[in-house]
């Protein structure tokens, strides 16, 4: 069996928003939304936990879809006036799992690895107004792996628009496994049913990460300025939406987002990138450590990024570079 790769170079956001002609728009646009798309296509077992509502294909690599965010969410919360940025980045992660099984068949039970995220946000146009948010999202595959007639993996950009206007960009990357690869890549003892995470460790208090709830947090004290241990509550009812036999990359950002909260030492921040790169799994059975450095601002009123890093074992699972609007 052979493998090929297709690769294309993407726009910028501008180009993106200005290609999204207004007849394909108008597609996604026949009425009030009124559903979402079916979560199985998203990997979410809770409809509520679904952002896209409609999708197009325009031809082999470009799609146009829609989707909805909600003025609050249980765990998305609003960022002063702000929809949540990371809002922003599940919502392109749902656009890659659509894509891979509605549109490249990819078969239900495959198990999917993201490589890499980027997100860029453009908070003027992230307020939160009086009805839920409504965008179209221009959605281009730069990079189509396959093995033989199969998907295997996937990059693409994603830009958001708001009204017409950009309001974000991301671009993601992943592999998709099939169950019999996915088994023999996996330690054996993660299917066993009485495979077990570690006991929940006591979370930071949740004014030191932006958080209002201790449920929400996810990171626990280590007594070292800096490091944190990843807190991991496989009872969550958004970042353990199905049940799963490693920690889910949106845990990861929202590590990444909280510890970067906690060294900039304010009460929240509100992201304008990430750039994320995920090495390994990580595994629920074992203590991962997460350690957080602010890194040099170009000028004092520029935006302050902090780069996280996770490890488990000695081995690096994750990095992200989180960039903070400045203060207001």
């Amino acid at each position: 069996m052979t493998a090929s790769t297709f690769r294309m170079e993407g726009p910028s956001i501008e180009q993106a928003a200005e290609a999204m002609t207004q007849p394909s728009r108008a597609a996604l646009r026949q009425g009030p939304v009124s559903t979402t798309v079916p979560r199985e296509l998203v990997h979410r077992a809770a409809v509520a936990e679904v952002m896209l509502t409609d999708w197009q294909r325009l031809d082999d690599t470009h799609f146009a879809m829609a989707a909805q965010w909600p003025r609050s969410h249980s765990f998305f919360t609003p960022v002063g006036v702000h929809h949540d940025p990371l809002i922003a980045a599940e919502t392109i992660r749902q656009v890659g799992a659509l894509l891979a099984h509605a549109e490249f068949g990819v078969p239900f039970g495959n198990q999917f690895l993201m490589e890499n995220l980027t997100l860029t946000m453009r908070p003027e146009e992230t307020r939160i107004d009086w009805t839920p948010a409504a965008l179209d999202l221009d959605v281009t595959c730069t990079e189509v792996r396959r093995r033989g007639c199969r998907l295997s993996g996937l990059t693409y950009e994603t830009t958001v628009l708001r009204e017409g206007r950009p309001a974000g960009w991301g671009r993601i990357s992943f592999t998709t496994l099939a169950p019999a690869v996915y088994r023999r890549l996996r330690p054996p003892h993660v299917f066993d049913p009485g495979h077990r995470p570690i006991p929940l460790t006591a979370p930071v208090a949740p004014q030191s990460v932006g958080r209002l709830s201790p449920s929400d947090v996810v990171l626990s004290p280590t007594g070292d300025p800096g490091r944190w241990q990843l807190r991991v509550d496989t009872r969550h009812p958004v970042l353990f939406d199905h049940q799963v036999d490693h920690v889910p990359g949106m845990v990861l950002l929202e590590a990444a987002r909280q510890a970067a909260t906690a060294v900039l030492a304010r009460p929240s921040i509100l992201p304008l990138g990430l750039e994320c790169e995920f090495t390994k799994y990580a595994e629920l059975d074992q203590p991962c450590l997460i350690d957080a450095v602010r890194l040099p601002a170009s000028g004092p009123d520029a935006p302050e990024s902090v780069l996280v890093t996770g490890r488990q074992d000695g081995r690096p699972v994750f990095s992200t570079t989180v960039t903070a609007a400045p203060e207001a």
